[in-house]
């Protein structure tokens, strides 16, 4: 089949959607993938897959970040004063505050009618929506092509954290619509339990989920040769380096211990600079960096961190890509005490939990690491193969196999789902008893 996928990242830092790509058009799919901003000249793995690039503004940043390199950047889509953003920090911090509502719509929207102007032309037989953010463009242009439609939420999206000023008129919008959308999704897939969960009551079958994992250590990468510590050396973040993350706890628990962090990863600049001013430890703040270069990290510590706060229904839910990535480089993890997190971490004794924003909780868990690290690396070991990408590419090779058999040829009308248009009904009617609004029509 040719398939579509729509996401508003650059891709070329997106693994996940890298990986899926890659496993469909491994299985014999011709797909394409339509992404945010894509640097230039990056090109997928192998050529395995295509892909293009719309715009849609360049974000709300502020006009520099000391000791990072920050530049100034202007706004397009929302573009605060040339004055407010050479005056004071507090002031520029308070206007991008106030817009970053607006801003996030106005890009998202820009970047949608850029997406469907390139793409309008073309056909596929599906088309594959990398979270909400995504799924009324991918739901517009399904019902153009006659194609099928496929919700891959990256996240509990209702539930997820939201900087800037309070918007529940937004919040109540966006939960009617991947209601109504996720209902008339042809498949959905997810990236937990928890999160699959929640869906299936809107969804018409089954979600599938396809874990954040990652493919086993390829020998050729020599990460492998990188040995592991008799004992951690250190830790390592390794993903988004910004609020929400819990890093302030990170530093405050690893400084009493005199532990050495490295961060790497996208930054929220003048975050990470707050970071680097308050901590009082050894920390290195670093790039982003491919993947197995990450591994290389992973083992010269011996130890990862995948920090979360508790501030949102979707940390609860949340299995990070970062947990994963430990297993693979074959690392304990000192990990926050989260649901779905605790219940993995638990299962494969994958190392240690800590209360976020409690830097003594962190710094004790850490301390177990360390009193039982031969124990935590061959229980990590012993996961490896179970927690791993092939297992969860074969979940969604398979969805795409039975996506495909019930694909009818071109030229014929597109399938009727009274069944599955019933079902959507009656699941609706069942979130709205357990509180959930009634959803308002397709604004796709």
């Amino acid at each position: 089949m040719d398939v579509l996928m729509l996401v508003t990242t650059d891709v070329a830092h997106d693994s996940r959607v890298v990986r899926e790509a890659a496993a469909l058009a491994g299985a014999g799919h011709t797909v394409h993938v339509q992404g945010r901003e894509v640097p230039a000249g990056w090109a997928p793995p192998g050529g395995l897959f295509t892909v293009g690039s719309s715009s849609g503004g360049r974000g709300l940043r502020p006009p520099r970040a000391p000791g990072l390199g920050g530049q100034p950047q202007g706004d397009r889509a929302g573009e605060a004063p040339e004055a407010v953003r050479r005056g004071p920090g507090w002031l520029w911090r308070a206007v991008r505050w106030w817009l970053l509502p607006r801003h996030r719509r106005q890009v998202w929207a820009a970047w949608s009618r850029a997406a469907v102007a390139e793409l309008r032309e073309r056909r596929f037989d599906v088309v594959h929506a990398h979270d909400f953010n995504t799924l009324p463009t991918a739901a517009r242009l399904a019902r153009e092509y006659g194609a099928l439609l496929v919700y891959d939420s990256h996240e509990w999206w209702s539930g997820r954290q939201r900087h800037g000023r309070p918007a529940p008129l937004e919040r109540l919008r966006d939960r009617r619509l991947e209601v109504e959308l996720t209902g008339r999704a042809d498949a959905v897939v997810t990236v937990g339990e928890g999160i699959a969960r929640r869906l299936e009551r809107w969804a018409t079958g089954p979600v599938t989920v396809v874990r954040n994992t990652f493919p086993a250590l390829p020998p050729a990468t020599g990460a492998e040769e990188v040995p592991l510590p008799s004992a951690p050396k250190g830790m390592v973040y390794a993903g988004r380096i910004g609020a929400g993350r819990d890093l302030e706890t990170v530093l405050a628990g690893a400084a009493a211990q005199q532990s050495a962090v490295v961060l790497v990863g996208p930054a929220d600049e003048a975050y990470a600079a707050r970071l680097a001013r308050a901590e009082g430890g050894d920390l290195e703040l670093l790039a982003p960096r491919p993947v197995d270069a990450v591994d290389g990290l992973l083992r010269r510590y011996g130890l990862a961190v995948v920090a979360l706060t508790d501030s949102c229904e979707n940390h609860r839910l949340a299995l990070p890509n970062k947990l994963f990535h430990a297993v693979r480089a074959g690392v304990p993890v000192v990990a926050a005490d989260l649901p779905e997190l605790r219940g993995t971490v638990l299962r494969y004794d994958l190392g240690e939990l800590y209360r976020p924003g409690d830097p003594g909780s962190f710094r004790a868990a850490v301390g177990r690491v360390e009193g039982r690290y031969p124990e935590l690396l061959r229980s990590v070991a012993a996961a490896r193969a179970e927690l791993a990408w092939e297992q969860d590419a074969r979940r969604l090779v398979a969805l795409y196999g039975t996506l495909a058999a019930a694909r009818q040829s071109p030229g014929e009308p597109p399938v009727d789902r009274p069944a599955a248009s019933r079902r959507a009904t009656a699941r609706r009617a069942t979130a709205r008893r357990e509180g959930d609004r009634p959803p308002a029509g397709d604004r796709a």
